[in-house]
């Protein structure tokens, strides 16, 4: 078996997020879940409210062999918009902050490589990605995990989710499944 790494990424809503990366060679996993927040084992509930300080994120397991953590923050930047403060669309709140949890040194300086790099060659307003080392990651309820794929005819599937797969396939159809 291949060497893993993980990555955290909160891009707003975790259902779109997830759905993203499940799509991507070289991803094993993804597990939709919560960090950044002052409570332990927060519920879904609770993170809704935007009073826990925790934002919707995602943990990734990937074979840098395969995909590097560089191209996962391509996907990361290209699917959401790292420039509204605290917001993805509609979804308003804390919740739906972007953020990367760095897990090590290599990671930080990557971001933060990515970062200057997409604020110079692609986005206009500033970036507000937030780039923190990594806290404790908290799984979300079963109902929220494979979210997409269990339920893509939802409204806000094809509403907010499909457009992004389709942005996703456009741009990044080499690193697709």
């Amino acid at each position: 078996m291949n060497d893993t790494t993980i990555a955290y990424l909160a891009g707003g809503c975790f259902w779109c997020t997830e759905a993203m990366f499940q799509r991507l060679k070289g991803v094993n996993s993804v597990v939709s879940g919560y960090m950044g927040g002052e409570i332990k084992n927060p519920a879904y509930r609770e993170i809704c409210t935007g009073r826990t300080g925790h934002a919707e994120a995602i943990q990734l397991s990937y074979e840098p062999s395969i995909i590097s953590y560089k191209a996962l923050l391509h996907v990361f930047f290209a699917t959401h918009d790292p420039t509204t403060l605290n917001q993805q669309g509609n979804d308003k709140g804390t919740q739906y902050r972007s953020a990367i949890f760095y897990v090590n040194e290599s990671q930080k300086l990557t971001a933060e490589e990515v970062i200057k790099e997409l604020q110079t060659t692609t986005f206009d307003s500033p970036i507000v990605t937030e780039v923190v080392a990594e806290v404790p990651f908290y799984s979300a309820e079963e109902e929220h995990q494979n979210y997409y794929n269990q339920h893509s005819e939802q409204m806000y599937c094809s509403y907010v989710i499909n457009p992004k797969l389709a942005k996703l396939k456009e741009s990044f159809s080499h690193l697709l499944l």
